[in-house]
């Protein structure tokens, strides 16, 4: 379970980054996002964890670089905030490897992941938010919005299915 909020986070990251810079006609650091997007995936299935530190600290300069060049704040921000989740992911899933078997570590990834699904799509709708008053909430940033809702949905109904 938390593999797949893992790889999630990681695609969502890298799709945003890679969408705010490729809508700006930089499509030269799109594609370095994208490279670097698929060896944080093998740096993943290596278990090299210090990897994650590194791509949040890489996602966190991309975005603050994109908002001096002014590209869109909002794919900035997305970017950011699931590099943040996978870290969280990525470090959440090595404590577990050494937390006592007789833990219930699936009811603490649930709850994990569940928090961290909520304080996501709290941040994203208050993104929203001020975008809609700016005038500056386009088509693709509902879309997006969409497609993450329904992830959440899906992961929270998950949850409670679990819970009976």
């Amino acid at each position: 379970m938390s593999a797949l909020a893992l790889l999630i986070s990681i695609i969502l990251s890298v799709g945003s980054m890679i969408w705010g810079y490729a809508h700006a006609g930089w499509e030269v650091v799109a594609g370095w996002v994208f490279i670097f997007g698929l060896v944080w995936l093998v740096a993943i299935w290596q278990r090299w964890h210090w990897f994650s530190t590194l791509a949040l600290l890489a996602f966190v300069l991309l975005s603050a670089f994109g908002v001096v060049l002014d590209l869109e704040f909002s794919w900035m921000l997305a970017g950011s905030i699931f590099a943040l989740c996978a870290w969280d992911m990525t470090d959440f899933r090595r404590r577990l490897q050494v937390i006592a078997q007789d833990e219930d570590t699936r009811g603490l990834e649930r709850r994990h992941i569940a928090r961290l699904s909520l304080l996501t799509l709290t941040g994203l709708l208050l993104v929203s938010a001020a975008l809609y008053t700016q005038l500056q909430f386009t088509f693709e940033w509902g879309v997006f919005l969409i497609f993450v809702t329904a992830l959440g949905l899906t992961q929270l109904t998950a949850w409670l299915r679990k819970q009976r």
